[in-house]
């Protein structure tokens, strides 16, 4: 997302300091050589309070799509999803099928789908009444904390709350809506790291069974010399592939979740 942040603004400073090309073709019946339209980007005073009002607003929109990434990461399904869909990986002991890519792609779209009521929330409640002035920026913050809020407590557990709110030596909060964000979401981050590393415990264990016993197998038979590795991925991928493994792990990874 910064990479793409800094070609586009790279390319409007191209597009700004670059003088107008011409064309060699005549036009027709004229001779005079065509020009191609030309774009000019300035930076005017505003005419009236809306103007300055409306820049406001795209720099707010402009800074909360710099930071989509870290928001992405920390205050959605993503760590769990990547994470569980990593250990996945690891457990096959594949190192590169499937690609990173994909995974990366996957995870996404599975949080696009489990995030989608919350994000309904948010531009129902903040982006929608903000965007037509119904309510001030602060207010707008505050309505959309708190789908994002809600959604994260759900998943997070006790203990771990319990944690954060007792090293931030201050007043006990009386309810959950007077909880701070600093203090909900690295509670929210250890326990999506906990719970997908239990899921990756579960993972793992049909797969070290394949391989224990392919290992036992290869060393009653006396070929110490032969990678138990090669001979055991070949079953692990079949019998992922025959309980129909990916649907399984999906599905446990959307249903996971209390939304």
């Amino acid at each position: 997302m910064k990479r793409l942040c800094l070609l586009i603004f790279l390319l409007l400073i191209f597009l700004v300091s670059y003088p107008e090309p011409t064309l060699a073709v005549p036009q027709q019946g004229t001779g005079v050589p065509a020009q191609l339209p030309g774009i000019n980007l300035q930076l005017t005073s505003p005419g009236n309070p809306q103007q300055v009002v409306d820049s406001v607003k795209i720099l707010v929109l402009l800074t909360i799509l710099s930071l989509a990434p870290a928001i992405l990461i920390t205050v959605t399904s993503f760590t769990r999803i990547i994470v569980v869909l990593s250990l996945l990986r690891s457990a096959l002991g594949v190192q590169q099928a499937p690609p990173n890519q994909v995974l990366i792609a996957l995870a996404i779209f599975l949080t696009i789908f489990i995030m989608t009521p919350v994000v309904k929330q948010i531009n129902e409640q903040a982006l929608e009444p903000y965007l037509q002035n119904k309510i001030s920026q602060q207010d707008a913050f505050t309505a959309a904390s708190a789908p994002l809020k809600q959604f994260m407590l759900k998943n997070t557990r006790e203990k771990d709350l319990e944690l954060f709110v007792a090293l931030n030596q201050k007043q006990r909060p009386r309810n959950a809506a007077e909880l701070e964000l600093s203090t909900v979401i690295p509670a929210f981050m250890i326990s999506e790291l906990k719970t997908a590393f239990q899921m990756g415990v579960m993972l793992y264990i049909p797969f070290l069974v394949i391989d224990m016993v392919v290992a036992s197998t290869l060393m009653s038979m006396g070929m110490f010399m032969l990678p138990p590795v090669m001979i055991s991925l070949p079953f692990k991928i079949l019998l992922f592939v025959m309980v129909d493994g990916w649907y399984l792990v999906v599905k446990s990874l959307v249903e996971s979740f209390a939304r």
